[in-house]
């Protein structure tokens, strides 16, 4: 007897390019690529912040597609989030987790490692809940040949909680519709991992299996699908909750998909970042993202 469970095939979307990083502002920084675009995240105008991982820069991009350097620094900056009072929280390689002021264009580490006198691995990605607690990766050089990647929460109160400290490279995070689970893009494995936030043993399981490398960044709609970017395939994977894939998006510019957000009208629009030409791209799905939880939590 066959049980392997056959599903239909995901539909295919066609993406377009929405803005790429202009000629002025490509920089290169040792050696790497220009215009290495992770971290979209939108405020409250549509406007579309990112960072850029070689350039050391934030970027703000308005509805308009005019772009703009927030800020360049000494850092690494390689996810961001918006939370509900303006600023920006940046996971950084090289500095630790650092918040931005945009309106002072200040920016500053508020965390340089777990505990005094300790650094982090090399900080990765974040999320906010809706209580304003702040998950975020640590993943540094980490892979199967070390795996002590780890994901923390910071909450709301200051207190910093280990969630895992076994991941292979721990990359992009969501929480679920019910913030009982977590949703982790383990690259180094091709995986995305759920964690039950419920049991007191935070108990980890295997949501999907990807082939290739990857994933990256992850995201979340309203219907609590999982959204996976998937760098080198040059995709993004649409996921049900029980990890039926039920859109592909295939891109129309490089293979480099890093990060995503929704965004646009009615927050309908996926905003993908493609990082090995510099480029945003978009594609409209058929269910809204869900709203930046960001922008409802409490200030730290």
């Amino acid at each position: 007897m066959n049980m392997v469970p056959t599903w239909p095939a995901p539909t295919i979307h066609e993406t377009s390019v929405f803005t790429s990083i202009p000629a002025h502002l490509v920089k290169r920084r040792d050696g790497g690529r220009a215009g290495f675009l992770e971290g979209p995240s939108f405020d409250r105008l549509g406007n579309l912040f990112c960072v850029d991982v070689q350039a050391g820069r934030i970027y703000k991009i308005t509805p308009a597609r005019q772009w703009d350097v927030v800020i360049e620094y000494d850092g690494i900056p390689n996810g961001l989030k918006l939370h509900r009072d303006g600023r920006a929280f940046i996971a950084d390689r090289k500095n630790g987790l650092m918040v931005l002021d945009p309106f002072l264009g200040t920016i500053e580490t508020v965390l340089a490692g777990p505990r005094a006198g300790e650094r982090f691995k090399g900080l990765n990605d974040l999320h906010f809940a809706s209580n304003g607690d702040l998950y975020f990766t640590d993943q540094g050089r980490t892979g199967l040949q070390d795996p002590t990647g780890h994901v923390y929460r910071l909450t709301a109160e200051g207190r910093l909680d280990t969630i895992v400290s076994n991941a292979p490279s721990p990359n992009g995070l969501v929480l679920s519709k019910r913030e009982n689970a977590l949703f982790l893009a383990v690259t180094r494995t091709n995986a995305i991992w759920r964690i039950d936030l419920d049991d007191p043993a935070l108990r980890v399981g295997l949501f999907v299996q990807l082939p290739c490398a990857g994933p990256d960044g992850v995201a979340l709609d309203s219907d609590g699908n999982v959204i996976v970017a998937h760098p080198t395939l040059g995709a993004v994977w649409v996921f049900s909750r029980t990890g039926q894939p039920l859109h592909y998006i295939k891109t129309c510019a490089g293979d480099m998909t890093t990060n995503i957000a929704y965004g646009g009208a009615e927050n309908r629009t996926l905003f993908i970042m493609e990082s090995r030409t510099g480029s945003v791209l978009t594609v409209t799905l058929p269910t809204a993202g869900c709203p930046m939880f960001g922008t409802s939590g409490p200030s730290f």
